[in-house]
């Protein structure tokens, strides 16, 4: 059965409708009072569920665009909804928290909504240039983002982030100018077919190792993390819970892509590295983690080992036998720690306070003898962080582990496990916290949080007894 015919631009309409509307919507933010921007908020939802309806339509269609730069498949598609849900998510957070700390301003949803679609860009990226192209335009609305509040130390946050970002980037510049000179083309099939045909070598092993930088610094791995506890805590908070889902998942599915497809012939000499990226990442930030006693600062920390957990499936890249199985493990894992992390930053910023108060673990403590409802929901977002049953947490780290296993990397599978464990002592300091001990913690009453939150949970729980279809859909979501 021949295949339809696509034209360039359909292959990225949902990336072009995204664009299109985060430039009305900074146009119609002129005409907007500014204490209706509410309204802004709004237009950047429903702009939003405008993409996924037509990304919805594009599930089982497959094409390539501009001469194999960008790609539409299963993939692709399935990172694009995706990272649709947290941008929708990202809103459902900012809208009644930027108004409670006086940050409410119209260009937050319009950056917002020009970072979710270099995202998405980067998720249908077949070219090496397309995937620069595709990180600037997630990365630049993340770090005015991040500085968005000058009252705090938001702006010292923006800075560092950017400073740091600036330098990864440079790494993905340098590392593609190498690719290019062993391969002579940008191309991920072209990079793939010049490498089959013995033109590989050293340059190329070095080109690949710099581009694992940049994604690195993204994801938040070990030893790339450094700034990520800093920026997590000064950013604004709804930043950083959309910043540590989104360009995560970004960060994520560019890897799979760029190596899957064009770096499996140079897979020995990348397997050993991403070994040992991802066991110091799961290492160190549960570790470091067991420290902190503000809540920011541990999830910060949370992130990184749970990056650390994704990128353990994807070390057996080069086993044809395996990589289907590590990707599809890779996948789910996202859509699993996107529901759980929105759900907990949701519980975070509803008990936060101005000036950065009620953001030590300390302050949780009574939190479920008066707010009973809400203590559930954090509890289960910590099981499930830790795998624990029944959450779809433990669903996620089952797949994980039995991808790196299938892959013969059991002493990583190990770590994994053991790592595990030692997380569930800072989590469940928060649930004892909460339970066990006195306190007379204040809520703010949020609309958005109380929906995130009562959404997530119900999902991690429910998603959890029937998983099967989750992940058929990510199996069904392989590279071509």
């Amino acid at each position: 059965m021949t295949q339809p015919q696509f034209t360039d631009f359909y292959t990225i309409l949902p990336f072009t409708i995204l664009v299109v509307w985060a430039c009305l919507l900074l146009l119609a933010d002129l005409f907007i009072p500014r204490g209706r921007k509410g309204i802004t908020a709004f237009l950047a939802a429903f702009g939003l569920a405008g993409t996924m309806g037509y990304t919805i339509t594009q599930v089982g269609l497959s094409s390539i665009g501009f001469n194999g730069m960008v790609t539409l498949d299963g993939f692709s598609t399935f990172a694009n909804i995706l990272l649709i849900i947290s941008g929708l998510f990202g809103i459902a957070l900012a809208y009644g928290y930027t108004q409670r700390m006086g940050i409410e301003r119209g260009e937050y949803y319009t950056l917002l909504l020009f970072s979710v679609s270099g995202m998405m860009l980067m998720a249908q990226a077949a070219d090496l240039i397309i995937v620069f192209l595709a990180l600037e335009l997630l990365s630049i609305p993340l770090y005015v983002l991040a500085a968005f509040n000058r009252k705090t130390q938001s702006e010292e946050a923006g800075v560092k982030y950017f400073l740091l970002g600036a330098f990864a980037t440079g790494f993905v510049v340098y590392g593609t100018a190498l690719v290019y000179g062993a391969t002579g083309v940008t191309s991920l099939s072209g990079i793939f077919f010049a490498a089959s045909n013995g033109t590989s070598g050293l340059l190329l092993s070095i080109g690949a190792a710099l581009i694992l930088v940049g994604f690195g610094f993204k994801v938040a791995a070990v030893p790339f993390h450094m700034w990520t506890p800093d920026v997590y805590q000064g950013a604004p908070t709804s930043v950083t819970a959309f910043m540590s889902s989104g360009a995560k998942i970004a960060g994520f599915v560019a890897l799979m892509r760029v190596f899957a497809t064009a770096f499996p012939s140079i897979s020995a000499d990348m397997t050993g590295i991403l070994w040992a990226m991802s066991a110091l990442t799961m290492i160190v930030g549960n570790f470091v983690a067991i420290s902190q006693t503000n809540i920011k600062r541990l999830l910060a920390y949370s992130s990184i080992a749970h990056a650390g957990y994704i990128l353990m499936a994807f070390v057996p890249y080069g086993n044809k036998d395996v990589v289907s199985i590590s990707i599809a493990a890779g996948l789910f894992y996202l859509l699993t720690y996107v529901l759980t992390n929105f759900g907990a930053w949701a519980v975070v910023m509803t008990l936060e306070k101005a000036e950065g108060k009620g953001l030590e673990i300390s302050d949780y403590s009574g939190l479920a003898k008066k707010y009973p409802a809400l203590a559930a929901a954090m509890a289960v977002f910590m099981l499930s962080f830790i795998g624990f049953p029944p959450t779809l947490g433990m669903v996620g780290k089952f797949y994980l582990f039995r991808a790196v296993i299938a892959g013969g990397f059991n002493g990583l599978a190990v770590i994994g496990v053991v790592t595990s464990l030692i997380s569930a002592y800072y989590y469940l300091r928060v649930v004892v916290n909460m339970y066990m001990r006195e306190g007379d913690p204040t809520i703010e009453q949020d609309p958005g949080l109380s929906f995130t939150a009562t959404c997530t949970a119900v999902a991690t729980v429910a998603l959890s007894f029937v998983p099967q279809w989750l992940f058929l859909l990510a199996s069904t979501a392989l590279l071509r």
